[in-house]
This record gives C-alpha cells, sequence and structure tokens, in this order.
C-alpha cells in the first residue's frame, strides 16, 4: 500500500534509532518533534521545491512561487496541529537571476511569512553556473498549541474520517495560491479527542493510506461523501481528480464516531468540514459507491520517488 517514497522513508527511519524521549516524534510524520530542556519542544521540518516539478515558471510568477515555497511548510505545521515558530529559506538561483528576481520571490516568501506570523529570520542563496531550474528549500520550525502534536499513527478501528475544505483540480490554481489551516487544525485539535492528523499534499488516496499503513488499519471512504472541488469538476473524471491530484493543502484526520458528530455540531469555521469514512480493521482502503458497491481504493497521487524504484 505505501508508495516508494514511504518505502525509503522507512528505510531510513529504521538505518538511525532515535531516542523516543529525546525526539517523540521522528521520522515518518509531516515534522519532527525535539524535547529541550525545562519541559518544551520544538518541531522542524523541511520542504524543497523544484521548478518543473512543484512549479513552472511559464504560468506562475515568483512572487507565487515564494508564497507557495513558504505556505507549504506552514501547511506541515497545521498538519499537526501546531503553531509556525520561524523558518529559514535556501534557493539555488538559476543562471543569469540577479536582484530583481531575488527581491520578487523574497516578496512572496514573506507575504506567507506575515500572514501566518512566522518570521523569515535567515537562509542561504546560491547560484547555478549552468543549470536554469530554481530550486527553493524551506526549513521550518512549530510549537504545541496546547495539545501533543497529531501524528499519523493514531488512527483507531471505527475512526470517523473527516477533511476539510473540498478536494481536486489544484491544478487549476490552488496550488500556488492555498490557505495552510493552522487555525482550523488546532481548533479541531482543541474541540475534542483527534487520534490522527496530517495535510493533503499528495493526494487523499495516497496520503490517506500513510495515515492506514502508520496505523496498522484500514479504510472505507464513501464516494457521495467526498466534497469535490469546483476545479475538480472541470475535469473529466471528478472524483478521481478529488481522490488523487494533490497538493490540496487541506487536512485529513481521523477521530472517534462521537467527537466527530460533536465537532460537526459545533464548527462553525468558514471552512467547511466533511466526514467522508470510517477506519476498518485490517489494512485495505476501500471506497464505496453510490449503489454500496465495494471496491479497492489504491493510492494514486504523487510518489516523488515512482521511477526510482532502485533507491
Amino acid at each position: 500500500m505505501n508508495s516508494a517514497e514511504d518505502r525509503i522513508t522507512e528505510w531510513f527511519a529504521a538505518a538511525r534509532h532515535l531516542d523516543p524521549a529525546r525526539f517523540p516524534v521522528a521520522i515518518g510524520d509531516d515534522m519532527a518533534q525535539i524535547n529541550l530542556d525545562g519541559g518544551k519542544s520544538v518541531l522542524i521540518t523541511t520542504d524543497m521545491l523544484l521548478e518543473g516539478t512543484h512549479f513552472d515558471l511559464k504560468t506562475a510568477s515568483l512572487e507565487q512561487v515564494g508564497y507557495k515555497s513558504m505556505a507549504a511548510s506552514i501547511s506541515d505545521c497545521a498538519a499537526m496541529a501546531t503553531r509556525p515558530l520561524a523558518a529559514v529559506v535556501s534557493v539555488g538561483l538559476p543562471a543569469g537571476y540577479a536582484s530583481r528576481e531575488l527581491k520578487q520571490l523574497h516578496k512572496g516568501i514573506v507575504s506567507a511569512a506575515d500572514k501566518y506570523d512566522c518570521p523569515l529570520v535567515g537562509g542561504d542563496i546560491t547560484s547555478w553556473q549552468k543549470e536554469t531550474a530554481l530550486v527553493i528549500n524551506v526549513a521550518m520550525l512549530s510549537t504545541p498549541a496546547g495539545c501533543e502534536p497529531l501524528k499519523r499513527s493514531g488512527a483507531k478501528v471505527g475512526d470517523c474520517i473527516c477533511v476539510t475544505g473540498t478536494l481536486g483540480g489544484s491544478g487549476f490554481g490552488k496550488h500556488l495560491d492555498f490557505e495552510p489551516r493552522v487555525e482550523e487544525a488546532i481548533r479541531i485539535a482543541a474541540t475534542g479527542k483527534v487520534n490522527s492528523m496530517m495535510d493533503i499534499s499528495d493526494g487523499l488516496s495516497t496520503d490517506l493510506a500513510r495515515i492506514c499503513h502508520q496505523s496498522k488499519v484500514g479504510a472505507v471512504l464513501n464516494a457521495e461523501a467526498i466534497p469535490v472541488s469546483e476545479a475538480a469538476m472541470r475535469t473529466s473524471d471528478p472524483l478521481a481528480s478529488a481522490l488523487n491530484d494533490g497538493e490540496d493543502f487541506e487536512l485529513l484526520f481521523t477521530l472517534p464516531e462521537k467527537e466527530c458528530e460533536k465537532l460537526l455540531s459545533q464548527w462553525r469555521g468558514t471552512v467547511p468540514i466533511t466526514c467522508i469514512g470510517k477506519i476498518v480493521k485490517g489494512e485495505q482502503m476501500k471506497l464505496r459507491a453510490p449503489d454500496g458497491q465495494l471496491t479497492p481504493l489504491k493510492p494514486a497521487g504523487y510518489d516523488h520517488l515512482a521511477d526510482k524504484e532502485t533507491l
């Protein structure tokens, strides 16, 4: 069920033993947690965006790329219901880029930083001599926000599976102009007992598979319940788009049925929450059609290492 990217990540985790007393959340989640003296902790993550993979400068501005790079890492903070603290950004500039392009990129970065109260506190600038691709990497710090950071591995049989917002069609523009669900995640975590959470970056089918694999459970999604975006409705297969497109940067989480009922009845946020299925025994994912028929649901979202199995 897990992707090539997940398999190599598991290999990395197994290759190094980390003391859980010092690193209660380590390799394999959206962020790693480091315990500090005095009972405090900090979380850290890093994300690298590549021209031609994560953005196309023929259709995206440098300001949009800067915003996306910072917002994607802020979304990792939301994925664990933590609050962004600060970030450093490193860039590899294409040959021929100068201060004008760098200032445009910086404008987008700080627009996201200011919007989500996450100061840009440093970084690094390098420049290719011949290559023409832009590379941008964000290292993000966050802090717990009133509860323990939520992990992918806590889903329980009987949990309701929920998502925020609508899904699919991100390629029509949302992947460059999305809002990380930081406040929503913190409010959801404060409302009741949430067992697992992550953000949807590689597609619902792939990211739900990660929760199932790490929690050693299965899932049944109700096709009719999945909130399909207006953009996804423009595609040839809207449901497949909602399941697999990725870069929605919405929250995907599980919680007990009674807690779900409580959350949905009390939720007054502008971003909707939808229950789309249940966690079940086993480690298989299935999709329930409107007529009740169950079919296997395979992870079909983005896999960074799909063509690099030799790793």
